[in-house]
């Protein structure tokens, strides 16, 4: 368990109440598009729809409000599928209620979002969400958690807050500890496209390519580790 929540606001936008990080200075998400840029960049960004029958481990940098983790749970039971389990870091864990507020901004989700909330507790552990997928959020700064994991990830999603007003989470250490924790052939998305981002990951050993970012963002980055010599 942990007593360190994320402190946030609401901002009142054109499209409703967004949450943002009163420590960071970002939004947890955008209310235009939200759920197509979550599979633009973290589902299609890592070719999760040509790989949903595998038993995959999908790791996360950043749960915030669980928000990718829906958009992900809805696309896999949608397909032919194997096991899914989804491992996220986050430092700053959203009060339940501060998460089920943000979530009801999603009601295409509503069904997932329910059982997220009915299940989770901040430092529950591994948690059965239905059968074939699982969820366990790792309380704790990710440079000391992640390097501690026993894991390695199929795909990442890279989803701290912007590396300007976070930089601790796009660090060349951590980059290269998410790496350390990838399979071969494993991926890597986010929506950031900053040449330091890039550059860290392709020197953690990625291969690592500046692609079409969603809506009015024009990049965004993927990466793939190289198969084992």
């Amino acid at each position: 368990m942990t007593d360190q929540t994320a402190p946030l606001l609401w901002r009142e936008t054109d499209a409703g109440r967004v949450p943002v990080s009163e420590q960071f200075d970002d939004p947890y998400y955008s209310l235009n598009g939200g759920l197509d840029e979550t599979r633009h960049v973290f589902v299609n960004g890592n070719t999760l729809p040509d790989r949903w029958e595998q038993d995959l481990q999908i790791a996360e940098l950043g749960f915030g409000t669980g928000l990718n983790l829906l958009v992900t749970w809805a696309d896999w039971r949608k397909a032919a599928h194997g096991t899914l389990h989804f491992t996220s870091f986050e430092a700053f864990p959203m009060d339940k209620e501060d998460m089920a507020a943000a979530l009801a901004a999603f009601p295409a989700l509503a069904d997932l979002a329910t059982i997220l909330l009915a299940r989770w507790t901040a430092g529950a552990g591994v948690v059965t969400l239905a059968e074939g997928i699982s969820l366990e959020v790792i309380i704790g700064d990710a440079r000391d958690t992640l390097p501690a994991w026993a894991g390695k990830a199929d795909a990442w999603y890279l989803d701290g807050f912007s590396p300007a007003k976070n930089p601790q989470l796009w660090e060349p250490a951590l980059l290269q500890a998410v790496a350390d924790h990838t399979v071969p052939n494993g991926t890597a998305a986010t929506y950031s496209a900053a040449g330091h981002v890039r550059q860290s990951l392709t020197q953690a050993g990625f291969e690592v390519a500046r692609v079409k970012g969603f809506g009015t963002k024009r990049h965004m980055t993927v990466a793939q580790k190289p198969d084992a010599q």
